[in-house]
């Protein structure tokens, strides 16, 4: 049973990896055995996240890039230098909290080019690479993928095009055998989150909302990735999969 949830001997590449989910994810990868490439803009966050990677015995390689510009280039650039391509992994990701009213094109490019439009042709990029061999695409999507929230029109509406996004691609690449699937965490506590939940009403509302009482952690969701990046998920594909401690089960209603 083990087997099948390994990654030995996978290559992997992981946009987003200089902090939260996606460090988590790339270090989840490495203890599982897989070598990865890193990508996000931070060369200093990269280079830390490369440390753990490495003291969990796994080759790590750093990509820093604006992956609104250099998300393709990127993807050829880690397969070539990992000798291959087993799983991507797109978790790099951008917020602009502002009311609908007030949202400038700019404000919505800025979200949409990383969130939906860089994610798009990093997958296809991939794929292409995938394509003889087969391989599994993870996009970390959100909750909002599901329903609206207020003063995020650009992220809800990325997040909302992620989900069909993935389901598009993995119809269109099972024939080649690649997954495709997304993850959608519920409030997970990271550098873009620690803001909003310094406010204590803030807190209190999101708590409101989760059956299980906690706040999400990196981690939480790096469990599910390895999963769907495994062997243990081979018949698992255009799926969104929530890790919200029971958020949407609740229908957003829940009051502890």
């Amino acid at each position: 049973m083990n087997t099948l949830f390994s990654l030995e001997g996978r290559k992997a590449l992981v946009t987003g990896a200089g902090r939260g989910i996606g460090q988590a994810i790339a270090l989840a990868f490495a203890q599982s055995g897989a070598d990865v490439a890193l990508a996000s803009r931070s060369e200093p966050e990269l280079r830390a996240t490369a440390a753990l990677v490495e003291q969990a015995g796994r080759r790590a390689l750093v990509f820093p890039a604006d992956l609104r510009e250099q998300g393709a280039a990127l993807v050829d650039q880690a397969a070539e230098a990992l000798a291959g391509l087993d799983i991507l992994v797109t978790s790099a990701g951008a917020v602009v909290r502002k009311s609908a009213l007030d949202y400038t094109e700019s404000d919505w490019d800025s979200v949409i080019d990383l969130n939906l439009k860089a994610r798009f042709f990093i997958s296809q990029a991939a794929a292409r690479h995938m394509r003889e061999r087969g391989g599994s695409i993870l996009h970390i999507a959100s909750l909002s993928s599901f329903f609206g929230i207020p003063n995020h029109i650009a992220y809800t509406s990325g997040n909302g095009g992620l989900a069909a996004l993935t389901r598009a691609e993995a119809v269109e690449w099972a024939a080649y055998d690649i997954r495709v699937n997304a993850i959608a965490p519920g409030t997970i506590v990271t550098k873009q989150t620690e803001g909003l939940l310094a406010n204590p009403d803030a807190l209190a509302t999101r708590l409101a909302k989760i059956p299980m009482n906690r706040l999400g952690r990196p981690e939480d969701v790096a469990g599910a990735a390895v999963f769907l990046a495994s062997d243990a998920a081979a018949y698992i594909t255009g799926h969104v999969l929530p890790v919200d401690g029971g958020w949407l089960a609740g229908g957003s209603s829940w009051r502890s």
